[in-house]
């Protein structure tokens, strides 16, 4: 079935937001075997409009979102039922629980709110426990004179669709869809390994078996390999990857590095504490992201400045004028002491040149000390990430939690 995404929204195109719904609505609708052929993003107006009458008639699932709201430019529920001809009336239900939902949130009541008790004849309401817009669904030629897909317009905001998407699209989804012969997807996620070095150890390999569909997602510090076919040719290619990348694979789940982290420390029952000179608190930052985290992070101390690192951390003065505050011998410093005034049982410490001024020819640009101490060693690694600040950042906080993550997992 050609499955397409219709998202609305003036401020998507002028990159006030960011889409957030096509990765999520891939992967919910995958196991049906589905797969999104084609995304569109329109601005509010009659560009939806003109957009629906186009794909119609060459769409079988549709999956439209924004515009559900109570303010003027929220329309996409009048356009739908005006481009199938279904009158709107209101519904008493759908209006009595948004009285409730404002009472009950101190929020004026206002004329506009009861627009999004208005529901096109025929559809069906998708209740939407996160927000005020209710989702809706209109089967597939609904009007008998129009051809028209399986039509879900759903509220914008993505705390408000991927529950209802659970709760009920993918229910609806089921009762019409024939699920195809057992497709299997799946992906592992390579740490701080480049894209091109991945393919060259498994690329050729994994195509020569029948039936595979490969793909690669490079972001910084990592590489997704994806996975698409039969189970027992996935089943072959799964030996493959696992025989050449293994130790580089830290997850074959949608699971971060640092929730990776976080849960090999908690089941060993161990803490971390961080260090950080020149990736300011990123990785205190992505740890504390993680749900758990306070079973096992200690403390984060930045020390950005080098008056910082004698203050806070105790690190000797003459050891930075000797050494510099990006060398090997600072980052043992900081990651000790990080640990002792912690009392955690790992420590992690960063200290580089971010740039785009401060290198040497003998620590240029993009240099990196990377410190691990644990109950028995400390271990240091010198690291060259020549790039944009942010991206330097991103690559450093990588290489740290996959030192520490392949030391848990000795």
């Amino acid at each position: 079935m050609r499955v397409v995404v219709l998202n609305t929204g003036t401020e998507l195109l002028l990159g006030d937001v960011h889409d957030a719904h096509l990765a999520f609505i891939a992967r919910e609708i995958f196991p049906l075997g589905l797969r999104i052929e084609e995304r569109r993003t329109v601005p509010d107006g009659q560009a939806i409009r003109h957009t629906l009458a186009e794909l119609f008639s060459s769409t079988e699932i549709l999956f439209v979102t924004g515009g559900l709201g109570p303010t003027t430019d929220d329309i996409t529920r009048e356009i739908v039922a005006d481009v199938l001809g279904l009158e709107m009336h209101q519904n008493p239900q759908l209006l009595v629980s948004l009285r409730q939902r404002l009472a009950a949130r101190g929020i004026k009541w206002t004329s506009r709110i009861a627009r999004q008790a208005h529901v096109p004849v025929g559809a069906q309401i998708l209740p939407n426990e996160n927000g005020s817009a209710s989702g809706l669904y209109l089967k597939a030629n609904i009007k008998r004179h129009i051809l028209s897909p399986h039509l879900f317009i759903l509220p914008g905001p993505p705390r408000e669709l991927q529950p209802m998407f659970r709760a009920s699209v993918m229910p609806i989804l089921r009762s019409f869809v024939q699920v195809a012969a057992s497709i299997e997807r799946r992906l592992y996620k390579i740490a701080c390994t480049g894209e091109s070095t991945v393919e060259e150890a498994i690329g050729e390999k994994v195509l020569a078996i029948p039936g595979i569909e490969l793909g690669y997602c490079a972001r910084p510090g990592e590489v997704d390999v994806r996975i698409i076919g039969k189970s027992d040719a996935v089943s072959r290619v799964d030996a493959i990857i696992k025989s050449e990348l293994g130790p580089s694979i830290f997850s074959v789940t949608d699971e971060t590095l640092e929730e990776v982290i976080v849960k090999l420390l908690t089941a060993r029952n161990e803490t971390l504490a961080l260090a950080e000179s020149c990736t300011g608190g990123l990785l205190a930052n992505r740890i504390t992201n993680v749900p758990g985290a306070s079973k096992v992070f200690v403390a984060g101390y930045v020390c950005y400045a080098n008056q910082a690192k004698i203050d806070i951390l105790d690190v000797e003065p003459k050891l930075i004028e000797k050494h510099g505050a990006a060398s090997d011998a600072v980052a043992r410093a900081l990651v000790e002491r990080a640990r002792a005034c912690a009392a955690s049982t790992h420590a992690l410490a960063t200290t580089g040149i971010a740039g785009p001024t401060g290198g040497s020819p003998e620590k240029p640009v993009g240099t990196v000390y990377i410190a691990l101490a644990g109950p028995d060693d400390i271990l240091a690694k010198k690291l060259f990430f020549p790039s944009d600040r942010e991206t330097f950042k991103e690559l450093a906080a990588q290489a740290a939690f996959d030192l520490l993550r392949r030391k848990l997992i000795r």
